[in-house]
């Protein structure tokens, strides 16, 4: 994969990672934003309406036997803007690229549950913006 998340710092504790399910034959680079797609199982976002729940704190090789992965949930993150671009301290969410983030359009609870966090630089374009994540 491409455009993974990569740590600025991680808060709380240790980035207060939280173990989901995932899929055996499905490989996870680590720092892909993660979403929920069912039972409390897990697999990278990339589409509008994903909910959020982290940060993979790790790779996962398919079909490695493993069904767990933990997701970074307290943190500050650079993560790439799909574009046009994003304004300081406006919310982020699942872009429709995976890895990629877009300003969070709507209102009320769709949007708490799809928000990555809230960007913390301006991006003029297709840049890495780093983002306060918290879930």
């Amino acid at each position: 994969m491409a455009n993974e998340a990569a740590i600025v710092e991680l808060l709380g504790n240790g980035g207060d990672p939280i173990s989901y399910t995932v899929a055996d034959g499905v490989a996870v680079a680590k720092g892909s934003l993660m979403v929920l797609k069912g039972d409390r199982t897990i697999q990278v976002g990339s589409s509008d309406g994903d909910l959020f729940v982290g940060i993979a704190t790790a790779e996962k090789v398919a079909s490695d036997g493993t069904t767990t992965l933990a997701v970074y949930t307290n943190g500050i993150f650079d993560i790439m803007d799909q574009g046009p671009g994003m304004t300081l301290g406006v919310p982020a969410k699942i872009g429709t690229l995976p890895n990629r983030i877009v300003t969070a359009d709507e209102a009320g609870v769709p949007y708490l549950t799809e928000m990555v966090g809230i960007v913390l630089e301006t991006a003029t374009g297709s840049e890495v913006v780093q983002v306060r994540v918290l879930k």
